[in-house]
């Protein structure tokens, strides 16, 4: 979303995943907002998702963000767990791998977080949607396609997460599968999220007169999506679903 600020032309057309997912993870030891007052909290980097999510989680907690708890550059969801496992943090914030296997290492929850955002999906510019329609329309339905086979075809899920995740054990993958294909994360129709967009400008709009001053709706273009919408193309390839 910062490039999409400085680059006025470019436009989200798939949302692909609506919404982030994380936990905040701490020591065996400390499964209170009392007990990790005074600790540290490892992220990514300050500015990213992870530094946005974990301010917060700290806040539902009933902390405050860097006077209560301080927050630490550690890298990669791995580096993060690392970290945590090692004793270098308190707390980390991870994904839903992360979590599981930190989970069944004895690692303790202290909060979930689910939000709208739209931290990842689709985007071009309208420059190349109006010089290039048709391409962006066969894309657009590939991924409505892509999206449904990763619904409806458990295994190739599955097998496509290996890809990226390595080889997780059985109950992690089958528990990632599940939470990462839900309908409200990985939505049918893939419009973007307009609240998700909205959860990205108003920490931007703190520091930024554009954020500030923009609209979700700036951001997006859903006439390829609405087309196969309401043509029932959608509709139709999720006919007789198993749910």
């Amino acid at each position: 979303m910062n490039a999409s600020l400085r680059g006025a032309d470019a436009v989200v057309i798939a949302g692909g995943r609506v919404t982030v997912d994380y936990w905040l993870m701490s020591r065996p030891d400390i499964k209170t907002a009392e007990q990790l007052k005074g600790g540290s909290v490892a992220i990514a980097t300050f500015g990213s998702q992870a530094d946005f999510v974990t301010r917060i989680a700290l806040v539902r907690l009933g902390l405050t963000p860097v006077k209560d708890v301080a927050i630490v550059q550690i890298g990669t969801l791995p580096e993060r767990l690392s970290a945590l496992e090692k004793g270098k943090v308190q707390a980390a914030l991870l994904g839903i791998t992360e979590t599981l296997m930190a989970q069944k290492k004895g690692f303790y929850t202290l909060v979930s977080v689910s939000i709208p955002y739209q931290g990842a999906g689709v985007a071009t510019t309208r420059t190349f949607i109006r010089e290039s329609p048709d391409i962006v329309r066969k894309y657009v339905k590939s991924q409505i396609e892509a999206v449904h086979r990763i619904k409806t075809d458990r295994e190739t899920g599955k097998k496509v997460l290996v890809k990226y995740l390595g080889s997780p054990d059985k109950e992690i993958l089958e528990r990632t599968y599940d939470l990462i294909s839900a309908d409200d994360k990985l939505p049918p129709k893939q419009y973007p999220t307009l609240e998700g967009i909205k959860n990205i400008l108003e920490p931007l709009a703190e520091t930024d007169a554009k954020a500030k001053a923009a609209k979700p709706e700036d951001f997006v273009d859903i006439r390829f999506i609405k087309e196969l919408d309401e043509s029932g193309f959608i509709d139709e390839l999720y006919k007789g679903r198993k749910r």
